[in-house]
């Protein structure tokens, strides 16, 4: 056995090398800060089923969704060798519409299905009602930007480049910077090509019947792990709720008997009014990758994980209906970032695994008819049995890095004038949790600003006896010294010597009897 255990060790980094590979390509190659600098995508390596397999070091809240993407996608549109298909839409498998996926099938030089390569990127712009694209104020999917239905980006290794640019700037609420957003699909189709190229490779080395082979050991693997992880659970139901600033009610139940789990999401809220509708999609990526934590062991993100699992999600807010008329369908930009990290609270809190992080990506957007920019914003990590949290960290769902000063003040009309701990901010506790961040901008010249955030009104929670992190919250002051508070979700029009001044939350801390340090 050990032979073998050694081979599938061999291929799972071979696998995971093409997603890396990929990313690679993809960074080195794009446009966009987004891309570029902040690290806002991922990329994945998917089996002939459509079924994840690996993924290189991205993020957590695109790779959990990007099997069902493919698979939705399979039922819907053809896939021909040398074809690549790209959808932003949340009813096939889709997040929200910035995040834009394209995927590529690779055929063997036998003309035989080897698996599917995928790319998943967020487009600081793609039109809306409000620059950045994601408009705090939306209620339906219209308004929130260019809906790209399942298309063919390239047919037969023909790229539909007018096509694509005729989509993004004939739409009702149509993209403020096509340029950068064709750079970016470029790049993309580049590093799905190079991963098909080296899927190829593989199949002419190894023999087709190797990689289906090992991408299944590499699914049984998970599969072993989390039987293994759920045995050391005991028996039992675990349930948690949790609500998001405005009220909307997550709640989980969490059936574990043996090997084996049920995620029931009855008695969460029904289809929110503004943006913060979640996919199922969205809530097998927050599932896998709670799931994720409970393996100690080095395994890539796979859907081997979920083949003991099953999911429950009732209609309403994480499975809302979607017409074919986007000016029918439901808001959904705030779902992919918000509610899928107060989904990992809840599930957290269910298992009791960690005191909560800061449950928010704290995203801040501005812009003028000539551009959008994007960041999430780190803040405090929860504590653990034995752990304190972490300061100014992205957690869970995300896993971005943070746009560097010189870049942002290069680039668009802003100066960064404070970026630091905010001290104190994490809950206390046997240990403690970790501490947010303050960042801070003048705009230099009049635009829209949007923020969508979570965690303002209550901080998160501890474990244990453990205190709660302090609650984040933002606020401009006025050129003329006047200040306003924004709410967790809030826009504004600023002018020039006007400032943000956005908190992040602290992390939760874990058990009583806080330490002096």
């Amino acid at each position: 056995a050990q032979p073998e255990a050694v081979r599938l060790e061999l291929f799972t980094n071979r696998f995971r090398a093409i997603a890396e590979d990929m990313g690679e390509l993809l960074q080195r190659t794009a446009f966009s800060t987004n891309v570029k600098e902040r690290l806002d995508f991922s990329c994945t390596l998917l089996d002939r089923d459509g079924y994840l397999v690996v993924n290189a070091p991205h993020l957590p809240v695109h790779l959990g969704a990007m099997g069902i993407c493919v698979r939705r996608l399979c039922e819907v549109i053809r896939m021909s060798p040398d074809d690549m298909i790209v959808t932003n839409h949340p009813a096939f498998g889709g997040s929200h519409l910035p995040d834009v996926t394209v995927v590529a099938p690779a055929y063997s030089d036998d003309n035989e299905l080897l698996g599917y390569v995928a790319i998943r990127a967020h487009h600081a712009e793609i039109g809306g009602i409000r620059p950045g694209s994601m408009p705090p104020t939306a209620t339906k999917l219209i308004e929130e930007g260019v809906v790209i239905s399942p298309t063919y980006l390239v047919s037969k290794g023909e790229a539909d480049w007018d096509g694509i640019r005729r989509l993004l700037t004939e739409s009702t609420y149509p993209t403020r910077s096509v340029e950068e957003n064709l750079a970016d699909l470029n790049a993309a189709v580049a590093a799905n090509h190079r991963g098909v190229q080296a899927l190829q490779k593989m199949a002419r080395q190894y023999g087709s019947g190797t990689i289906a082979k090992y991408m299944n050991a590499l699914k049984e693997k998970a599969e072993l792990e989390i039987r293994r992880a759920l045995r050391n659970i005991t028996d039992g139901n675990y349930s948690a709720t949790e609500y998001l600033d405005d009220g909307t009610k997550l709640k989980v139940l969490i059936e574990i008997k043996k090997d084996t789990a049920v995620f029931d999401f009855s008695g969460t809220s029904g289809e929110h009014p503004g943006n913060l509708n979640a996919t199922p999609a969205i809530v097998h990526s927050a599932v896998i990758y709670v799931l994720r934590l409970l393996v100690d062991e080095p395994l890539p993100l796979n859907e081997g994980l979920l083949q003991t699992i099953t999911i429950n999600i009732p209609k309403g807010i994480l499975n809302p209906h979607f017409p074919e008329d986007p000016s029918l369908a439901p808001a959904v930009v705030g779902g992919n970032v918000e509610t899928s990290q107060r989904l990992v609270d809840t599930l957290l809190k269910a298992l009791e695994v960690v005191a909560c992080s800061q449950g928010t990506m704290n995203n801040l957007l501005f812009g003028t008819d000539r551009f959008g920019y994007y960041e999430t914003v780190c803040g405090g990590s929860g504590a653990g049995f034995d752990f304190d949290g972490t300061s100014a960290v992205h957690t869970h769902m995300t896993n971005t890095r943070i746009t560097d000063p010189e870049i942002i003040e290069h680039r668009y009309p802003v100066r960064l004038d404070r970026f630091a701990i905010r001290k104190n901010s994490g809950g206390a506790g046997k240990h403690h949790g970790g501490d947010g961040v303050v960042r801070e901008f003048t705009f230099l010249e009049p635009m829209s600003l949007s923020i969508l955030s979570q965690h303002r009104n209550e901080g998160p929670y501890g474990l244990k006896d453990g205190k709660p992190g302090l609650p984040g919250q933002q606020r401009i002051i006025r050129a003329d010294g006047s200040a306003e508070k924004l709410s967790a979700i809030d826009g504004a029009e600023v002018r020039a010597g006007d400032r943000l001044i956005l908190e992040t939350p602290g992390g939760g801390g874990y058990g009583g009897g806080g330490r002096s340090d």
